[in-house]
């Protein structure tokens, strides 16, 4: 799947427990619908392509008027659905399936009863034949497949078949009962007879399920707009177990078969598969009408996951790329715009970089890419058949100055990375799914480092993954990136495609590149891929690759194997901080705990890291060095008392720890910064800023500390550079509550006269010419934050920009306000508007379709000063169809600011029942947290706690004031620490 997104957006327990609960009760309905589409008329299943009336009857919701049955016979099954408790135990009760059967190849044929001249409601039938022939490996009258939310139509069992011909010999096995285990989501086949090992069985399921809009899940379909008409189109998500959820199968990654795949359609649609089209046939259904039979080639081995559909009334542009052929599929309109070439001309060029550095080629003779108007995870990499949200694959002309194009490029090289991490060689079992996951990260940054060798792939690693995972990574909490265990239920799988295996997985393998070399590290990989291509792995393998490489040469010594060493990353969770004292050369690991305490040792020790220490030292970069112990000396990084003898260590930031220095160690490269910033690199500049500042929020190292590294800034011309410092300076809380304390007049003379030269450059830019950003992607992430800060702050020159941009746009809607700082001139043209310029804003929201600019208008109207205005939006909000609950919760915007802060407390006392109503009762806990975010007594609490006791039930209570209580502990700290701060500006300003 595609990276997840960089935004910072992240659900609360109590958000994704809510969310459970929903999503509980909509599979409940689901079970239900199923029951009652049972009893609705259905297309026999003779209407489907190899499918004859000797079919088994399986569906017990269907009642038919028959004979009496024969022993044996087809009409004799029933199908049930048996809860846990009312059946035997067995293998059903199990997460995965029994080693019975191997699959060798499916033969599937689906047909959703989508039509153009219908536009499905909320869901729409859909009809499938699976032929599976599997592989018996152990005597059995039982068969485990997975399947989800299908009916029954019809079951058989043909067998045992020729090894030479691949031909029924016998005629079929009796298939006695089939029913369901719901809650393991496994069909169970009861068979008359066994079968037998080492003979080949062809198992006939016939099936009917819905297909629901935006389900994400399976089958789903989403319904847009095209050149002004309302469309529908049909698309697949599989990955990683909704397979099930369309047809019976073996769901599982190390299951690889062939698949034959026929898709029945309305002749006014395209039907898209992972192979090329191979044929095309007419149909009629029993009422006459005329349907389109598409069938496909023969897929190459693959899991289950991969197998993908989409069936739709899209354009698309093409290219050739070494014989193979390139298409990418979209919105008719957005073909004619143009909007699809970008994508279109980077990926031919992408796939034969890849071709190139692996030596293996693209296994398939084409590839589709599609653009979904809505796609929850940005991206798929099916084989043949990507998926993409069209927010991350078309590039609009107005995108020329965002970070689009970036974006772009990195989730396309994503996908692509997978044809080969992932798609070739597959994870044998989720628990390390990691390997492709991770390598496919990795590789994105590679793709784009190779056509752009000037683009600062340091710096832009650090920006996009390294400081974000390191955020979120800690000993005590968070989970090892491979895990051992490997029975996990459904939701279990899902929950492992989070930040570590996509961030922490590619930082695990560019460390992995740094100590190695990159022709030793691309020598393991190409010895990994084709080992096992079309088959599958597991991470002992890719280190087993990596130590043949390394035993095959003599110049990279490495203190252990590569598995020990990579073992002590991907089997504990957390980091290290690296400690060095310059004066005696002693460096040390320690696990990195959120706020490190003086009794530590008290707290579980992950043990200890095999730590790469690249370094400079006096600006020149030493060999290599390894900390594989808790401690040890380095005598060569003892540095003296000479202005020029300096040590810097994790050299660009590829080894995946942070770290420290004793005082004298600080103290070297703070002088370092004021005489001569340039010497330090700009990694290293980014690097000591960021580990300074973490540290010191987590009692590893002094506040003051930290600031001492920033009074060089009035130097610093770097915007990624002051990008870092202002996100670890000016954090959200600061914002939100600084202006109430004597921090705000320190923080902003201070910060101001740094400020003064960074400013100069980029407003000169904006105002003369801000196209010369287009490419400059560290100005483009960076701009926002240097631009919103210097306004807060009060700087004259910023605010009145920004009210001169936003009343040129509203008179002018062709004068665009520049995409970086769109959001921060919104925010500050209402906030130095009236209600005039508010009512402009709210006219323009009315009238725009785009959902991410819904999102910027709904937070620039929260911006407002006046009371009175702000009251009214939440009014607005609740009062109107204007604004939906899927964009955002209005009251908890408006409640984020200072002067909002006072009116939705106000607001929501009053119209608590409402606001309950509108977005739920979980939202009046959240607003809660948001309204007591600057407490810091108990008296407090209570005080809150009666405002709102009679909104909540009693456990809420008890929850509310446990948080609010974690959030008091947690502002006091805050304010100890912005009176240190305070303290340090008084004396340095």
């Amino acid at each position: 799947m595609g990276p997840p997104s960089n935004s910072g957006f992240y659900v609360s327990r109590a958000v994704a427990l809510l969310l459970a609960g929903l999503v509980a009760a909509l599979l409940l309905a689901l079970a239900i619908l199923a029951a009652f589409y049972g009893h609705c008329a259905r297309v026999p299943p003779s209407a489907l392509p190899g499918l004859g009336d000797s079919e088994a009857e399986c569906s017990p919701r269907r009642q038919k008027q028959t004979p009496t049955p024969t022993p044996g016979s087809a009409d004799e099954l029933a199908v049930t659905t048996t809860p846990r408790d009312e059946r035997p135990p067995g293998p059903w009760d199990h997460l995965r399936l029994p080693p019975w059967l191997l699959p060798l190849h499916y033969d599937l044929v689906l047909w959703p009863l989508l039509r153009p001249d219908k536009l499905p409601a909320r869901s729409l039938l859909f009809y499938g034949r699976v032929n599976i022939t599997v592989r018996c490996t152990m005597a059995t009258v039982r068969l485990l497949l997975h399947s989800v939310f299908q009916d029954c139509e019809g079951a058989e069992v043909r067998g045992p078949l020729s090894p030479v011909t691949g031909n029924t010999t016998v005629g079929r096995v009796p298939v006695d009962k089939v029913w369901f285990a719901v809650d393991t989501e496994y069909m169970v086949l009861e068979l008359g007879e066994p079968l037998q090992p080492g003979s080949s069985y062809e198992l006939q399921i016939s099936f009917s399920g819905v297909v629901f809009e935006d389900l994400r899940e399976g089958l789903f379909f989403s319904v847009y707009t095209d050149h002004g008409e309302r469309r529908v189109l049909i698309a697949s998500q599989l990955e990683p177990t909704f397979a099930r959820f369309v047809f019976p199968c073996f769901d599982e990654p190390a299951l690889k078969a062939t698949f034959n795949i026929t898709i029945i359609h309305h002749p006014s649609y395209v039907a898209l598969s992972n192979m090329p089209k191979l044929g095309q046939s007419e149909k009629e259904d029993v009422n006459g009408s005329k349907w389109t039979v598409t069938t496909f080639s023969t897929t190459p081995q693959m899991p289950t996951y991969l197998v993908a559909f989409v069936i739709c009334d899209y354009d698309h542009v093409n290219r050739t790329e070494r014989g193979k052929e390139i298409r990418i599929w979209a919105r008719k309109d957005a073909i004619a715009s143009g909007n699809a070439d970008f994508a279109l001309n980077i990926t031919g060029p992408t796939f034969s970089f890849l071709e190139d550095l692996f030596n293996i080629s693209y296994s398939l003779p084409k590839t589709d890419i599609i653009a979904l108007p809505s796609f929850d995870n940005h991206a798929m990499e099916n084989w043949g058949l990507m998926v993409f949200d069209e927010s991350v694959l078309l590039l609009e002309p107005k995108d020329q100055l965002t970070e689009k194009k970036t974006l772009i490029a990195n989730i396309v090289s994503h996908e692509i990375a997978h044809q080969w991490f992932g798609n070739l060689v597959t994870m044998n079992w989720w628990n390390n799914v990691w390997l492709k996951e991770g390598f496919a990260s990795y590789f994105e940054y590679e793709v784009i480092n190779y056509f752009h060798p000037k683009f600062p792939r340091n710096e832009v690693f650090f920006s996009n993954i390294l400081r974000h995972v390191l955020r979120e990574d800690h000993a005590l909490v968070t989970r090892a990136l491979a895990m051992k265990v490997e029975n996990f239920k459904t939701s279990e799988i899902e929950e492992l495609f989070d930040i570590f295996v996509y961030s922490k997985g590619a930082s695990m393998a560019r460390m992995l590149s740094s100590f190695l070399n990159k022709h030793l590290f691309v020598s393991a990989l190409k010895s990994y891929l084709k080992t096992f291509s079309y088959s599958n792995a597991e991470q002992d393998d890719l280190w087993r690759h990596f130590q043949m490489a390394i035993d095959d040469q003599s110049t990279v010594i490495l203190p252990a194997t590569i598995k020990n060493i990579m073992d002590s990353w991907t089997h504990q969770s957390g980091f290290p901080v690296i400690t060095l004292n310059v004066s005696t050369g002693i460096m040390k690991q320690e696990p990195f705990y959120l706020e490190k305490v003086k009794n530590q040792t008290l707290l579980t020790n992950n043990g200890t890291w095999i730590v790469p220490i690249l370094w400079i030292k006096n600006g020149t970069t030493q060999s290599l060095v390894w900390l594989d112990q808790s401690s040890k000396v380095f005598p060569e990084m003892q540095v003296s008392d000479s202005d020029h003898d300096w040590v810097i260590l994790n050299l660009n930031m590829t080894g995946y720890y942070r770290v420290n220095y004793d005082k004298l160690g600080w103290k070297k490269l703070n002088q370092l910064l004021e005489k001569d910033p340039k010497a330090i690199p700009i990694i290293h500049r980014l690097q000591l800023i960021d580990d300074a500042f973490f540290l010191s929020k987590n009692n590893y190292i002094e506040i003051e500390t930290a600031l001492e590294l920033t009074k060089y800034l009035a130097e610093e011309d770097e915007i990624i550079v002051w990008h870092t410092v202002l996100v670890n300076l000016v954090t959200k809380d600061l914002i939100s509550d600084v202006k109430n304390s004597d921090l705000y007049p320190l923080l902003k003379k201070y910060l101001l006269k740094r400020l003064n030269s960074i400013w100069n450059i980029y407003v000169t830019i904006i105002r003369e010419n801000v196209l010369v950003l287009q490419d400059d992607y560290l100005a483009l992430i960076s701009l926002e934050k240097l631009f919103g800060t210097v306004c807060w702050l009060g700087l004259e020159d910023c605010l009145q920009l920004s009210k001169e941009l936003f009343t040129k746009w509203v008179d002018h809607p062709e004068n665009e306000i520049p995409y970086p700082i769109k959001e921060v001139v919104l925010c500050y043209g209402i906030a130095l508007g009236s209600d005039k310029e508010w009512d402009i804003l709210l006219n323009i929201y009315t009238n725009t379709t785009k959902e991410e600019e819904k999102f910027q208008l709904a937070y620039a109207m929260s911006c407002s000063k006046d009371p009175w205005i702000l009251n009214r939006y939440m009014e607005y909000a609740l009062s109107t169809s204007l604004f939906t609950s899927n964009e955002t919760n209005i009251i908890e915007v408006v409640a984020s600011s200072d002067v909002g802060w006072y009116v939705a407390k106000d607001f929501l006392v009053n119209n608590w029942k409402a606001v309950s109503k509108r977005y739920g009762t979980q939202s009046l806990i959240n607003l809660i947290y948001t309204i007591g975010r600057a407490i810091t007594t108990d008296i407090q609490i209570e005080e809150l706690q009666q405002l709102f006791n009679n909104m909540l039930e009693e456990d809420q209570r008890i929850k509310v004031h446990t948080k609010l209580q974690t959030i008091k502990n947690e502002n006091l700290k805050i304010k100890k620490q912005r009176d240190r701060m305070a303290e340090w500006l008084k004396r340095n300003t």
